[in-house]
């Protein structure tokens, strides 16, 4: 079985954010944006190119954030993403806190379904990953912590955006809805009518959306005001999914989640 949630949306270097005069503090981050799902060790140059910046000043913050920590250096000249940005990652409140509170449900889904979970919160229009089990399958998955997806192809980006505010909504279906498969849903109407479907029904469905044997079940979890503060998901192949089934063993975990949230 292989993942569902599709490659990591291309974002625009930093060094030409706005149009308008770079700041010391957009450099550093267009060099910690470089990195990605994809692209997890870099070379120096690698990280230039992608953050948008000369080789110089590229060399310069490279070295200082490898000094502080948010970035390790490895024996070939690679780098890759430091320790030191998992301690301060631990204090969102959306990320370790709620894994730490999820994680022994999930452990239980996964047990249970044998396929894929996924704990997905937004952050602006994608969805992105603060857990994933793997299931061990003869096919490779390709799911991390920290992966991003668009919300329109995915499970739990569905559930997301479904009780998103209006607003936000709208600016994702006017925005361009990339195909990851034939039968990715592209169409605004369409995607309004699951969006709605959703919201009725409290289950995401999506069929064939990034990769066509599989099949995605997802439901939100709720914070501690009862806002709909994550999405987690079951990803199986479309052959052996029982939708009905997923949702219910999906449904209990989201309440024993919320019930852990809300203590």
């Amino acid at each position: 079985m292989t993942v569902t949630e599709g490659p990591r949306p291309t974002r625009s270097p930093g060094a030409g954010d706005g149009g308008g005069r770079v700041t010391a503090a957009g450099r550093v981050l267009a060099v910690l944006d470089a990195f990605g799902p994809a692209h997890r060790t870099l070379t120096l140059s690698a990280i230039s190119r992608r953050a948008g910046l000369t080789l110089p000043t590229t060399h310069r913050l490279v070295r200082e954030l490898v000094a502080w920590g948010a970035l390790e250096r490895d024996d070939s000249g690679r780098y890759s993403v430091g320790l030191r940005l998992l301690e301060l990652s631990a204090l969102a409140p959306r990320g370790l806190g709620l894994r730490d509170a999820a994680f022994p449900y999930l452990e239980d889904l996964h047990q249970t379904t044998h396929g894929n979970v996924h704990l997905g919160v937004r952050d602006g229009l994608e969805v992105v990953y603060v857990e994933a089990i793997r299931a061990r399958v003869r096919k490779p998955v390709d799911s991390h912590v920290g992966d991003r997806w668009p919300m329109h192809a995915t499970g739990t980006g569905l559930v997301l955006l479904a009780h998103a505010h209006r607003e936000l909504q709208e600016q994702v279906l006017r925005s361009p809805l990339a195909r990851f498969s034939p039968l990715t849903v592209v169409d605004p109407a369409e995607l309004r009518r699951r969006l709605a479907q959703v919201r009725r029904t409290g289950v995401a469905v999506a069929r064939g959306q990034i990769t066509v044997p599989d099949i995605v079940v997802a439901v939100p979890v709720l914070g501690r005001r009862g806002e709909v503060a994550a999405a987690i998901s079951v990803v199986v192949e479309a052959d052996d999914a029982r939708p009905r089934e997923l949702a219910a063993v999906l449904a209990e975990a989201s309440r024993s989640i919320s019930a852990s949230l809300a203590g």
